[in-house]
């Protein structure tokens, strides 16, 4: 019953056979010439950020101080001992003394960057302010020299005059 219902369907225009359209395969680019790599795309390595670098230095530090191996571990046994709580207590406090250090480190290394940071912006205010006042100091000594050599020079002129007027009046 079921096949004869089958074929009442497909005649009767429920499944229809579409030819599929032809697709073209897309071609690959052509790679370039002088590329030694085969891969499709290449991997670069993101900029290294200083903060990021930072954080790599103490994450291996990090590893490299802390034992891999833990001594004292406590056993999923039911029923442990009275002394296991000790036991927790003093590996919970080693752990709580070794954030502190490294919250410890890491505040002082923060301040030692902002106190540099500061230090290098007050020192070139600095340096600009004792650039102006040197430049202010050279321009005024360079007036103050002109000034002079006009006087001076304008003072020898006036008397060369007065004593070529006294001359001629010593001669007339």
């Amino acid at each position: 019953m079921s096949s004869s219902g089958r074929s009442a369907a497909v005649a009767a225009g429920d499944l229809q056979l579409v030819p599929a359209s032809e697709r073209q395969v897309a071609a690959l680019p052509p790679r370039p010439p002088s590329s030694s790599s085969t891969a499709l795309v290449e991997y670069t390595p993101p900029a290294a950020n200083p903060e990021e670098e930072d954080l790599e230095i103490k994450l291996r530090r990090i590893l490299e101080c802390v034992p891999v191996r833990v001594s004292n571990t406590s056993g999923s046994s039911a029923g442990s001992g009275s002394g296991d709580f000790h036991q927790y207590r003093q590996m919970r406090r080693r752990e709580q003394d070794r954030l502190a250090r490294m919250d410890a480190d890491y505040q002082k290394r923060k301040e030692v960057a902002e106190f540099n940071l500061r230090r290098e912006e007050k020192l070139k205010a600095a340096e600009e302010r004792t650039a102006k006042k040197r430049a202010k100091r050279q321009k005024k000594k360079q007036r103050k020299k002109e000034k002079k050599s006009n006087s001076s020079a304008g003072g020898e002129e006036n008397r060369r005059e007065e004593s070529s007027d006294d001359d001629d009046s010593d001669n007339s």
